[in-house]
Protein backbone atom coordinates (compact mmCIF):
# COMPACT_ATOMS: atom_id res chain seq x y z
CA UNK A 1 0.00 0.00 0.00
CA UNK A 2 1.25 3.20 -0.78
CA UNK A 3 0.50 6.28 1.57
CA UNK A 4 2.28 9.36 1.98
CA UNK A 5 1.09 10.73 5.62
CA UNK A 6 2.16 13.56 7.77
CA UNK A 7 4.11 12.77 11.37
CA UNK A 8 1.37 12.84 13.14
CA UNK A 9 -0.82 11.17 10.97
CA UNK A 10 1.65 8.06 10.70
CA UNK A 11 1.70 7.90 15.09
CA UNK A 12 -2.01 7.95 14.52
CA UNK A 13 -2.47 5.29 11.81
CA UNK A 14 0.22 2.78 13.24
CA UNK A 15 -0.47 3.53 17.02
CA UNK A 16 -0.91 0.50 19.31
CA UNK A 17 -2.17 1.74 22.08
CA UNK A 18 -5.70 0.46 22.69
CA UNK A 19 -7.76 3.83 22.67
CA UNK A 20 -5.62 6.77 20.11
CA UNK A 21 -7.07 10.00 19.73
CA UNK A 22 -5.78 11.82 17.02
CA UNK A 23 -7.15 15.93 18.38
CA UNK A 24 -6.52 17.82 15.42
CA UNK A 25 -6.66 21.83 14.11
CA UNK A 26 -9.33 22.34 10.76
CA UNK A 27 -7.31 20.58 8.12
CA UNK A 28 -4.93 18.74 9.91
CA UNK A 29 -6.35 15.44 8.17
CA UNK A 30 -8.33 13.98 11.01
CA UNK A 31 -10.73 12.24 8.72
CA UNK A 32 -8.28 10.89 6.79
CA UNK A 33 -6.24 9.51 8.95
CA UNK A 34 -9.19 7.56 10.83
CA UNK A 35 -10.06 5.99 7.69
CA UNK A 36 -6.50 4.79 6.54
CA UNK A 37 -6.07 3.23 10.27
CA UNK A 38 -9.81 1.97 9.47
CA UNK A 39 -8.86 0.39 5.98
CA UNK A 40 -5.13 -0.72 7.46
CA UNK A 41 -6.82 -1.94 10.48
CA UNK A 42 -9.10 -4.11 8.67
CA UNK A 43 -6.74 -6.05 6.07
CA UNK A 44 -4.59 -6.90 9.23
CA UNK A 45 -7.67 -8.54 10.81
CA UNK A 46 -10.22 -10.18 8.13
CA UNK A 47 -11.71 -12.58 10.34
CA UNK A 48 -13.72 -9.50 12.49
CA UNK A 49 -15.71 -6.86 11.67
CA UNK A 50 -14.97 -3.01 12.02
CA UNK A 51 -17.11 -0.03 13.05
CA UNK A 52 -17.18 3.52 11.27
CA UNK A 53 -19.29 6.35 13.04
CA UNK A 54 -20.13 9.99 12.41
CA UNK A 55 -22.07 12.09 13.90
CA UNK A 56 -24.91 11.80 11.81
CA UNK A 57 -25.70 9.63 8.44
CA UNK A 58 -25.65 12.55 6.46
CA UNK A 59 -21.73 12.78 7.25
CA UNK A 60 -21.21 9.49 6.31
CA UNK A 61 -22.63 9.88 3.12
CA UNK A 62 -20.89 13.03 2.37
CA UNK A 63 -17.65 12.63 3.87
CA UNK A 64 -16.79 9.02 4.64
CA UNK A 65 -18.23 7.24 1.89
CA UNK A 66 -16.45 9.38 -0.62
CA UNK A 67 -13.06 8.98 0.97
CA UNK A 68 -13.20 5.43 1.78
CA UNK A 69 -13.97 5.31 -2.12
CA UNK A 70 -10.95 7.41 -3.19
CA UNK A 71 -8.50 5.68 -0.96
CA UNK A 72 -9.81 2.34 -1.98
CA UNK A 73 -9.44 2.75 -5.82
CA UNK A 74 -6.34 4.73 -5.32
CA UNK A 75 -4.79 1.80 -3.52
CA UNK A 76 -6.44 -0.74 -6.21
CA UNK A 77 -7.98 -2.48 -3.58
CA UNK A 78 -11.21 -4.50 -4.31
CA UNK A 79 -14.68 -3.50 -2.33
CA UNK A 80 -18.39 -2.95 -2.83
CA UNK A 81 -20.18 -0.50 -0.52
CA UNK A 82 -23.99 -1.45 0.00
CA UNK A 83 -25.58 2.06 1.07
CA UNK A 84 -28.89 2.51 2.60
CA UNK A 85 -29.87 0.58 4.58
CA UNK A 86 -27.59 -1.51 5.55
CA UNK A 87 -24.72 0.56 5.62
CA UNK A 88 -21.60 -1.99 4.82
CA UNK A 89 -18.55 -1.65 3.07
CA UNK A 90 -17.43 -5.18 1.71
CA UNK A 91 -13.30 -5.22 1.25
CA UNK A 92 -12.80 -8.14 -0.83
CA UNK A 93 -11.22 -11.02 0.77
CA UNK A 94 -10.59 -8.94 4.18
CA UNK A 95 -14.62 -8.89 5.92
CA UNK A 96 -16.41 -5.39 6.50
CA UNK A 97 -16.54 -2.10 7.85
CA UNK A 98 -20.26 -1.23 9.67
CA UNK A 99 -21.26 2.31 9.09
CA UNK A 100 -23.06 4.02 12.01
CA UNK A 101 -24.55 7.49 13.11
CA UNK A 102 -24.01 9.00 16.93
CA UNK A 103 -27.06 11.10 16.67
CA UNK A 104 -29.03 8.23 18.84
CA UNK A 105 -27.21 6.67 20.77
CA UNK A 106 -29.94 4.24 21.64
CA UNK A 107 -29.71 2.78 18.16
CA UNK A 108 -25.97 1.84 18.49
CA UNK A 109 -27.21 -2.05 19.35
CA UNK A 110 -27.61 -5.25 17.52
CA UNK A 111 -24.02 -5.75 16.00
CA UNK A 112 -20.62 -7.02 17.46
CA UNK A 113 -17.22 -5.88 15.79
CA UNK A 114 -13.49 -6.35 16.71
CA UNK A 115 -11.99 -2.74 16.63
CA UNK A 116 -14.17 1.06 15.99
CA UNK A 117 -13.11 4.20 14.43
CA UNK A 118 -15.07 7.42 15.93
CA UNK A 119 -14.68 10.68 13.63
CA UNK A 120 -15.55 14.12 15.59
CA UNK A 121 -16.75 12.59 19.16
CA UNK A 122 -16.50 15.93 20.49
CA UNK A 123 -18.96 17.94 18.60
CA UNK A 124 -21.48 15.79 20.87
CA UNK A 125 -22.88 17.29 23.55
CA UNK A 126 -20.48 16.20 26.51
CA UNK A 127 -23.16 13.62 28.09
CA UNK A 128 -24.28 11.92 24.37
CA UNK A 129 -20.69 11.37 23.81
CA UNK A 130 -20.28 9.34 27.08
CA UNK A 131 -23.35 7.27 25.98
CA UNK A 132 -21.83 6.76 22.56
CA UNK A 133 -18.09 5.49 24.13
CA UNK A 134 -20.16 3.33 26.37
CA UNK A 135 -22.12 1.97 23.74
CA UNK A 136 -19.29 1.64 21.38
CA UNK A 137 -16.88 0.01 23.95
CA UNK A 138 -19.40 -2.60 24.08
CA UNK A 139 -20.27 -3.63 20.42
CA UNK A 140 -16.26 -4.35 20.33
CA UNK A 141 -16.77 -7.74 21.57
CA UNK A 142 -15.83 -10.15 18.42
CA UNK A 143 -13.11 -11.76 19.94
CA UNK A 144 -10.08 -11.18 17.61
CA UNK A 145 -7.11 -13.66 16.18
CA UNK A 146 -4.44 -11.60 18.45
CA UNK A 147 -4.31 -8.48 20.08
CA UNK A 148 -6.61 -6.18 21.90
CA UNK A 149 -10.15 -4.62 20.41
CA UNK A 150 -9.18 -1.09 19.29
CA UNK A 151 -11.31 2.00 19.51
CA UNK A 152 -9.56 5.20 17.64
CA UNK A 153 -11.35 8.52 17.88
CA UNK A 154 -10.29 11.47 15.57
CA UNK A 155 -11.61 14.62 16.43
CA UNK A 156 -11.81 18.61 17.05
CA UNK A 157 -10.77 20.20 20.52
CA UNK A 158 -14.67 21.50 21.17
CA UNK A 159 -13.73 22.84 24.18
CA UNK A 160 -13.49 20.85 27.67
CA UNK A 161 -15.68 18.02 27.02
CA UNK A 162 -15.79 14.28 26.82
CA UNK A 163 -12.71 13.88 25.11
CA UNK A 164 -10.72 16.16 27.19
CA UNK A 165 -11.92 14.48 30.66
CA UNK A 166 -10.83 11.20 29.27
CA UNK A 167 -7.80 11.27 27.75
CA UNK A 168 -6.31 14.62 29.27
CA UNK A 169 -7.59 14.52 32.42
CA UNK A 170 -8.40 11.22 33.28
CA UNK A 171 -6.16 9.56 30.81
CA UNK A 172 -6.70 5.76 32.16
CA UNK A 173 -3.78 2.90 30.76
CA UNK A 174 -4.15 2.67 27.01
CA UNK A 175 -5.20 6.53 25.77
CA UNK A 176 -3.07 7.93 23.90
CA UNK A 177 -3.58 11.52 22.32
CA UNK A 178 -1.73 12.37 19.21
CA UNK A 179 -1.90 16.12 18.28
CA UNK A 180 -1.58 17.71 15.00
CA UNK A 181 -1.74 21.59 14.65
CA UNK A 182 -2.86 22.52 11.12
CA UNK A 183 0.40 23.68 10.01
CA UNK A 184 1.46 19.84 10.13
CA UNK A 185 -0.47 19.00 6.96
CA UNK A 186 1.61 20.45 3.88
CA UNK A 187 -0.95 19.99 1.55
CA UNK A 188 -3.26 22.35 2.28
CA UNK A 189 -3.50 25.25 -0.22
CA UNK A 190 -1.64 28.61 -0.02
CA UNK A 191 -3.51 30.99 2.09
CA UNK A 192 -5.19 28.60 4.19
CA UNK A 193 -3.98 28.94 7.83
CA UNK A 194 -3.73 32.32 7.10
CA UNK A 195 -7.55 32.77 6.48
CA UNK A 196 -8.60 30.84 9.19
CA UNK A 197 -6.40 33.05 11.38
CA UNK A 198 -8.28 35.97 9.58
CA UNK A 199 -12.00 34.45 10.37
CA UNK A 200 -11.39 33.63 13.95
CA UNK A 201 -11.07 34.88 17.08
CA UNK A 202 -7.95 34.91 19.17
CA UNK A 203 -9.19 32.41 21.94
CA UNK A 204 -10.67 29.96 19.12
CA UNK A 205 -7.04 30.23 17.19
CA UNK A 206 -5.61 27.32 19.46
CA UNK A 207 -8.44 24.63 19.09
CA UNK A 208 -8.76 25.34 15.48
CA UNK A 209 -5.28 25.88 14.28
CA UNK A 210 -2.93 23.95 17.20
CA UNK A 211 -5.53 21.24 17.97
CA UNK A 212 -5.55 22.30 22.13
CA UNK A 213 -8.23 22.15 24.49
CA UNK A 214 -9.22 25.75 25.53
CA UNK A 215 -12.13 27.13 26.49
CA UNK A 216 -14.42 27.94 23.92
CA UNK A 217 -16.81 30.00 25.88
CA UNK A 218 -16.50 33.50 25.60
CA UNK A 219 -15.59 35.31 28.86
CA UNK A 220 -13.26 33.10 30.76
CA UNK A 221 -12.58 34.46 33.95
CA UNK A 222 -9.17 33.37 34.56
CA UNK A 223 -7.37 34.27 30.91
CA UNK A 224 -4.18 35.08 32.16
CA UNK A 225 -3.87 31.24 33.08
CA UNK A 226 -1.50 29.24 30.65
CA UNK A 227 -0.35 26.22 31.25
CA UNK A 228 3.10 26.07 29.60
CA UNK A 229 3.98 29.38 31.52
CA UNK A 230 2.49 29.21 34.98
CA UNK A 231 3.14 25.47 35.71
CA UNK A 232 5.65 24.35 38.38
CA UNK A 233 7.26 20.43 39.68
CA UNK A 234 8.00 22.16 43.29
CA UNK A 235 6.33 20.45 46.31
CA UNK A 236 6.22 21.29 50.03
CA UNK A 237 9.10 20.55 51.76
CA UNK A 238 8.97 19.42 54.70
CA UNK A 239 8.63 21.54 58.06
CA UNK A 240 8.64 24.77 55.83
CA UNK A 241 6.12 27.63 55.89
CA UNK A 242 2.85 27.10 54.20
CA UNK A 243 -0.23 29.28 52.98
CA UNK A 244 -3.61 28.00 52.44
CA UNK A 245 -6.40 29.77 50.77
CA UNK A 246 -9.83 28.71 52.14
CA UNK A 247 -13.08 28.93 51.00
CA UNK A 248 -16.04 28.01 53.19
CA UNK A 249 -19.03 25.65 52.39
CA UNK A 250 -20.36 22.70 53.90
CA UNK A 251 -19.64 19.88 52.55
CA UNK A 252 -17.47 21.72 49.87
CA UNK A 253 -14.70 23.25 51.80
CA UNK A 254 -11.96 24.09 48.99
CA UNK A 255 -8.23 24.71 49.96
CA UNK A 256 -5.19 25.85 48.12
CA UNK A 257 -1.72 24.79 49.18
CA UNK A 258 1.06 27.44 48.41
CA UNK A 259 4.47 27.86 48.88
CA UNK A 260 7.23 30.70 48.70
CA UNK A 261 10.13 30.58 46.27
CA UNK A 262 12.37 33.17 44.85
CA UNK A 263 10.59 33.63 41.94
CA UNK A 264 7.12 33.81 43.53
CA UNK A 265 3.86 32.16 44.97
CA UNK A 266 3.76 28.08 43.76
CA UNK A 267 0.49 26.59 44.82
CA UNK A 268 1.79 22.64 45.11
CA UNK A 269 -1.71 21.26 46.45
CA UNK A 270 -5.24 21.11 47.34
CA UNK A 271 -8.03 20.17 49.72
CA UNK A 272 -11.30 19.12 48.09
CA UNK A 273 -14.47 17.38 49.63
CA UNK A 274 -13.93 18.65 53.36
CA UNK A 275 -16.72 18.56 55.39
CA UNK A 276 -16.57 21.22 58.05
CA UNK A 277 -14.15 23.46 59.73
CA UNK A 278 -13.00 21.05 62.57
CA UNK A 279 -12.42 18.25 59.83
CA UNK A 280 -10.56 20.69 57.72
CA UNK A 281 -7.98 21.37 60.51
CA UNK A 282 -7.65 17.89 61.40
CA UNK A 283 -6.43 17.39 57.88
CA UNK A 284 -3.96 20.32 57.49
CA UNK A 285 -2.25 19.44 60.95
CA UNK A 286 -2.03 15.64 60.29
CA UNK A 287 -0.97 16.11 56.08
CA UNK A 288 1.58 18.80 57.34
CA UNK A 289 2.55 18.17 61.20
CA UNK A 290 5.83 19.73 60.73
CA UNK A 291 4.82 22.93 59.11
CA UNK A 292 3.72 26.66 60.03
CA UNK A 293 0.06 27.25 58.38
CA UNK A 294 -0.67 31.04 57.42
CA UNK A 295 -4.33 30.41 56.01
CA UNK A 296 -6.51 33.46 54.14
CA UNK A 297 -10.12 32.40 54.46
CA UNK A 298 -12.92 33.42 53.03
CA UNK A 299 -13.52 36.80 55.64
CA UNK A 300 -17.16 35.77 56.17
CA UNK A 301 -16.03 33.05 58.01
CA UNK A 302 -15.93 35.61 61.14
CA UNK A 303 -19.40 34.83 61.32
CA UNK A 304 -20.34 31.92 59.41
CA UNK A 305 -20.41 28.15 60.87
CA UNK A 306 -19.91 24.86 58.68
CA UNK A 307 -20.48 23.08 61.96
CA UNK A 308 -23.22 23.06 64.80
CA UNK A 309 -21.15 24.98 67.29
CA UNK A 310 -20.70 28.03 68.67
CA UNK A 311 -17.92 29.22 67.33
CA UNK A 312 -17.32 30.73 63.84
CA UNK A 313 -14.84 29.36 61.43
CA UNK A 314 -12.06 31.08 61.92
CA UNK A 315 -12.51 31.77 65.31
CA UNK A 316 -11.66 27.94 65.00
CA UNK A 317 -8.87 28.09 62.78
CA UNK A 318 -6.94 30.51 65.43
CA UNK A 319 -7.91 28.18 68.80
CA UNK A 320 -6.26 25.40 66.36
CA UNK A 321 -3.09 27.54 66.12
CA UNK A 322 -3.29 28.52 62.49
CA UNK A 323 -2.33 31.78 61.83
CA UNK A 324 -5.33 33.47 59.83
CA UNK A 325 -5.24 36.42 57.81
CA UNK A 326 -8.15 37.92 56.72
CA UNK A 327 -9.38 41.21 56.59
CA UNK A 328 -12.85 42.86 58.07
CA UNK A 329 -14.56 42.09 54.79
CA UNK A 330 -13.93 40.45 51.80
CA UNK A 331 -13.14 41.84 49.07
CA UNK A 332 -14.86 42.75 45.62
CA UNK A 333 -14.86 39.74 43.31
CA UNK A 334 -13.82 41.42 40.40
CA UNK A 335 -10.51 42.74 42.39
CA UNK A 336 -9.91 39.45 43.65
CA UNK A 337 -10.10 38.34 40.00
CA UNK A 338 -7.84 40.80 38.62
CA UNK A 339 -5.70 39.90 41.38
CA UNK A 340 -5.39 36.29 40.24
CA UNK A 341 -5.01 37.38 36.66
CA UNK A 342 -2.58 40.02 37.35
CA UNK A 343 -0.09 37.63 39.21
CA UNK A 344 -0.26 35.01 36.52
CA UNK A 345 0.55 37.24 33.96
CA UNK A 346 3.46 38.83 35.64
CA UNK A 347 5.19 35.62 36.88
CA UNK A 348 4.78 35.54 40.04
CA UNK A 349 1.57 32.56 40.65
CA UNK A 350 2.01 28.92 39.76
CA UNK A 351 0.79 26.00 39.77
CA UNK A 352 1.63 22.18 40.20
CA UNK A 353 -0.59 20.50 37.62
CA UNK A 354 -0.72 17.03 38.84
CA UNK A 355 -0.93 18.00 42.40
CA UNK A 356 -3.89 20.66 41.80
CA UNK A 357 -5.98 19.20 39.10
CA UNK A 358 -9.33 20.27 40.75
CA UNK A 359 -7.86 24.01 40.90
CA UNK A 360 -6.49 23.83 36.94
CA UNK A 361 -10.00 22.47 35.55
CA UNK A 362 -11.30 25.71 37.36
CA UNK A 363 -9.24 28.12 36.09
CA UNK A 364 -9.52 27.07 32.59
CA UNK A 365 -13.34 26.62 32.52
CA UNK A 366 -15.00 29.10 34.93
CA UNK A 367 -16.62 31.54 32.62
CA UNK A 368 -19.06 34.58 33.75
CA UNK A 369 -22.59 34.24 32.97
CA UNK A 370 -25.05 36.28 31.17
CA UNK A 371 -25.26 39.23 34.42
CA UNK A 372 -21.54 39.47 33.99
CA UNK A 373 -20.95 37.22 37.37
CA UNK A 374 -18.45 34.43 37.28
CA UNK A 375 -20.19 31.44 36.55
CA UNK A 376 -21.25 29.81 39.40
CA UNK A 377 -24.08 27.11 38.39
CA UNK A 378 -20.93 24.58 37.11
CA UNK A 379 -19.20 24.22 40.95
CA UNK A 380 -15.97 25.63 39.60
CA UNK A 381 -16.14 28.35 41.55
CA UNK A 382 -14.35 26.95 45.34
CA UNK A 383 -11.33 26.34 44.17
CA UNK A 384 -10.32 29.89 42.52
CA UNK A 385 -12.11 31.64 45.11
CA UNK A 386 -10.12 30.01 47.44
CA UNK A 387 -7.08 31.21 45.37
CA UNK A 388 -8.48 34.44 45.16
CA UNK A 389 -8.13 35.08 49.11
CA UNK A 390 -4.53 34.24 49.18
CA UNK A 391 -3.54 36.16 46.45
CA UNK A 392 -5.84 39.14 47.38
CA UNK A 393 -4.59 39.60 50.27
CA UNK A 394 -0.65 39.12 49.56
CA UNK A 395 -0.61 40.43 46.01
CA UNK A 396 -3.51 42.94 45.63
CA UNK A 397 -3.92 45.34 42.14
CA UNK A 398 -2.72 48.26 43.56
CA UNK A 399 -5.13 50.84 41.94
CA UNK A 400 -3.41 54.01 41.11
CA UNK A 401 -4.24 57.24 42.36
CA UNK A 402 -4.69 60.57 41.10
CA UNK A 403 -3.67 63.78 42.29
CA UNK A 404 -5.24 66.63 41.38
CA UNK A 405 -3.81 69.86 42.34
CA UNK A 406 -6.13 73.10 41.69
CA UNK A 407 -5.13 76.56 41.53
CA UNK A 408 -7.86 79.38 43.13
CA UNK A 409 -7.73 83.11 41.72
CA UNK A 410 -8.35 84.78 44.52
Amino acid sequence: MQINPTLPQDEFIFSNSQFPAFVGGFGSGKTEALIVRSIIGKINNPTTDRAFYEPTYDLIRMIAWPRFEEILSNLEIPYRLHKSPINVLNIEGCGRIIFRSMDIPQRIIGYEVGDSDVDELDTLKKDDAQEVWRRILSRNRQKKVEGKNTVAVATTPEGFKFVYDLWEVKSPEGYEIIRAPTYSNPHLPEGYIESLRDTYPEQLIDAYIEGKFVNLTFGSVYKNFQRDTNSTDEQVLEGETLYVGQDFNVGEMASVVAVRRVNGWHVVDELVGIYDTPQLIDTLINRYPMSKINIYPDASGRSRKTVDASKSDIALLEQAGLSVRAKKQNPPVKDRILAVNGAFDSGKLYVNLDKCPNLVQSLEQQTYDKNGEPDKTSGLDHNVDALGYFVHYEMPIVKPVANISFDFAV
